[in-house]
């Protein structure tokens, strides 16, 4: 979107400088995530991030050409030259949201892989994946497209938020609040098409037997929106999350002043966010479906000791100084 806001070089320059300096913290959330979900769920963990692995590569590649390209773009003498970096670009903005999309969709419509933790002393292989695709046959699910393409179209509309705030340039703004108005409408339709779509799929329920202590896996109808009315403080902040959002869009478009939109429809895309991965692992909801249906992982089967988890749970507490840090470093870079 960067060539459709900056239409001079100097512009291009303005939002280039807006983002490049600040990929780093992108970077900080991404590791807090992975190893966050390695120690709390190491099963998940070694399942997706060792089954689905042409998806996690491909991701993980994107962000680091996005990153060498911030870095060496506007070098002298630079060894690609700048067109190749700009080609960097924009294929780390049009994979990075679809396949972030598709991969988390499969939490709802299920992955290829089966788990057998008679495994372990085969070299501790418990999970195997059953195509060769290992992850991209995800995107042969319109569902899980559909997923990311609003997450495509969600970034670009936090996108142009982000610049209306961030950059004091009447163009720029003028045109971000052009493609704001040009995303939120694609957004809007494919997030309520895979919102009302998943509130009335069946879902994977699981229960333990009282006797064998084993975890067994049923599919259940409309388990997801069971999951909101039956969690009402989920519903409560689905919809703060959503009015939120819409907050941000609305006054920002129709308001040319208003420069803070980002703070309301950033936030209320977290709560969101948050409230769909939730729902797709409490009240006794496999989060992990497989495609054999008794491999697939819940927050029970997959979790770390209990040990474990006590230590995860004070170390999670760091958290907060690292998101301090990250407000400290925006702000200082923010100044100039």
């Amino acid at each position: 979107m960067i060539y459709q806001l900056g239409k001079k070089e100097k512009d291009v320059h303005l939002l280039l400088n807006s983002m490049g300096r600040k990929w780093e913290l992108t970077f900080t959330t991404l590791v807090t995530f992975g190893g966050a979900f390695f120690a709390s769920f190491p099963l998940f963990y070694s399942t997706s991030f060792g089954g689905a692995y042409w998806v996690w590569m491909l991701l993980l590649f994107s962000f680091v050409v996005q990153a060498v390209s911030y870095e060496f773009m506007h070098k002298k003498n630079n060894l690609l030259g700048s067109k190749t970096y700009k080609a960097f670009l924009f294929a780390n903005g049009l994979l990075a949201p679809i396949l972030i999309g598709a991969a988390v969709s499969t939490f709802f419509y299920g992955a290829n892989f089966v788990v057998n933790k008679g495994n372990i002393t085969d070299f501790g292989v418990i999970s195997s994946w059953t195509t060769g695709w290992h992850g991209l046959e995800a995107v042969a699910n319109p569902m899980n497209v559909v997923l990311g393409l609003a997450i495509f179209f969600l970034s670009r509309c936090l996108g142009s938020l982000y610049f209306i705030n961030n950059i004091d340039d009447e163009g720029i703004r003028k045109n971000a609040r052009k493609e704001l108005f040009n995303n939120a409408i694609p957004f809007l339709i494919f997030f309520l098409w895979y919102l009302i779509a998943l509130l009335f799929k069946s879902g994977y329920a699981y229960s333990v037997d009282p006797v064998t202590k084993v975890t067994v896996i049923s599919i259940e109808p409309y388990k997801y929106l069971h999951n909101l009315l039956e969690l009402p403080v989920l519903l409560v902040v689905l919809l703060i999350g959503v009015v939120l959002v819409l907050y941000g869009f609305i006054k920002s478009y129709l308001q040319p002043k208003f420069i803070r939109g980002i703070w309301s429809a950033g936030i209320g895309t977290v709560l969101v966010v948050l409230v769909v991965l939730l729902i797709a692992g409490f009240h006794h909801t496999a989060y992990y479906p497989s495609s054999d249906l008794q491999s697939s992982l819940t927050l029970t089967n997959s979790s770390s000791s209990l040990f474990t988890l006590k230590a995860m749970s004070i170390v999670s507490i760091f958290i907060v100084p690292v998101l301090a840090y990250i407000v400290y470093v925006w702000r200082v870079m923010d100044k100039k």
